[in-house]
């Protein structure tokens, strides 16, 4: 156990860091960060459409809720590309960086001319095309650094700085706006298809038993070290975002949502199901323990598990290994109650709003299934269970080490 923290420790941690402060995915973190206002207007929007099922007369909330979260690939495809010429301090680039990315997104969507005018495929503006946007974003980013510092004028030119800097974005933009009309216009490769394909075994792969585990494992594992889950935000959330995106159209059936995990069933207090361990430091033996849990307590409620998890858990053995374990073991009792016997209902509407209190989250997102709070009490016995032994071990430590001093 000591050599493998040793490597946790040494080798596999820093690694981690570099990634995690990686300029390229940094711009894309931050970015789609920055569109969560519109993804949480749209868990509301989408609450209140539902309703409609149950009221009548009642206003068509679908009509906001496709401006919000419906546009998300969109917002992102601006966001990106300006963002990263922030990070890599070509400032003056941002904007068109942005714009053009905009435009180069909505050519890879490839609209249609119709006697009403042009009509695109409105799907790939929503969750359905983030990869889509996160692709083409970086691309238009790769030509906009290499272009970032070039200019047809000498220093010593007379020419005004704005003029200058129009005539220099020009040839950025044009490489990006021609090879993408080339590409989709002209050779008629349909880009969206594409790599839509290409990270579809990514989400099948995720919508399995085993790939659900080892998701939420690989955020459990990477929690446990204090690296934030937010470096695998490229990877995963387009993925999250388009599975729930299908169950509330009515095209799919995916457990695998954002609202599954930290809504409806498995991260009560946060990533881990760190609410049972915050009760038991709270009325520990142990004052450090008890002060700590008691800290940690208002904000676990609504989900937030900073304080506790690197408070106890961080660099811990002791609890880093359980949080591990409950990450492979809540995702398969999910998936064995949900897909295998249908006992609990999956969550059907766009609910990422994470801090709202568990089960009161759990409620709203499966329609008041009894069932649906049987089975998370069930995950809540079993994170508990779990969190218990490895919990008293930790605080016979600690008991023991305040009785020394």
């Amino acid at each position: 156990m000591k050599k493998f923290m040793d490597w946790l420790s040494n080798s596999f941690a820093p690694k981690m860091v570099k990634v995690n402060t990686n300029v390229w995915i940094v711009s894309i973190k931050e970015s789609i960060m920055q569109v969560l206002p519109f993804i949480f207007l749209g868990s509301l929007f989408c609450m209140l459409a539902v309703l409609g099922d149950y009221i009548n007369p009642w206003p068509n909330f679908w009509t906001p809720f496709t401006y919000t979260m419906g546009m998300i690939s969109l917002i992102i495809s601006f966001l990106i590309p300006f963002n990263l010429m922030e990070k890599k301090k070509l400032r003056k680039s941002r904007i068109n960086a942005g714009a053009v990315s905009l435009v180069a997104f909505l050519m890879v969507l490839k609209p249609v001319w119709t006697d009403a005018g042009l009509a695109f495929n409105a799907d790939g503006f929503g969750a359905g095309g983030m990869f889509v946007a996160i692709i083409v974003a970086l691309f238009v980013g790769i030509v906009m650094s290499a272009f970032g510092k070039f200019s047809f004028f000498k220093e010593e030119s007379v020419i005004p700085d704005f003029v200058r800097a129009w005539f220099d974005s020009m040839l950025p933009i044009g490489i990006v706006v021609v090879t993408i009309w080339v590409l989709v216009f002209i050779v008629n490769v349909n880009l969206y298809s594409v790599i839509t394909a290409l990270f579809a075994p990514l989400a099948g792969i995720v919508e399995s038993p085993f790939g659900f585990a080892i998701m939420m494992f690989t955020f459990c594992f990477l929690y446990s070290m204090g690296i934030s889950s937010w470096v695998l935000t490229p990877v995963f959330t387009p993925v999250l975002l388009a599975a729930i995106a299908a169950n509330v159209a009515g095209t799919g059936s995916n457990l695998v949502t954002g609202t599954t995990i930290y809504s409806a069933y498995l991260w009560w207090g946060g990533i881990g199901c760190t609410f049972p361990l915050v009760l038991m430091l709270a009325f520990s033996k142990s004052k450090k323990l008890k002060a700590l849990g008691l800290a940690s307590l208002p904000s676990s409620i609504f989900n937030i598990n900073e304080p506790v998890v690197f408070g106890a858990v961080v660099w811990n053995p002791i609890l880093m290994l359980p949080m591990w374990i409950i990450g492979l073991v809540l995702p398969l009792v999910t998936w064995l109650f949900t897909k295998v016997i249908a006992f609990a209902p999956i969550p059907k509407v766009l609910f990422e709003m994470w801090y709202t209190p568990m089960p009161i989250a759990t409620w709203l997102t499966t329609g008041g299934a009894i069932s649906a709070l049987v089975l998370f009490a069930l995950n809540v016995a079993i994170a508990t269970a779990i969190w218990f032994p490895f919990f008293k071990v930790y605080e016979k430590q600690e008991v023991e080490a305040e009785k020394a001093a």
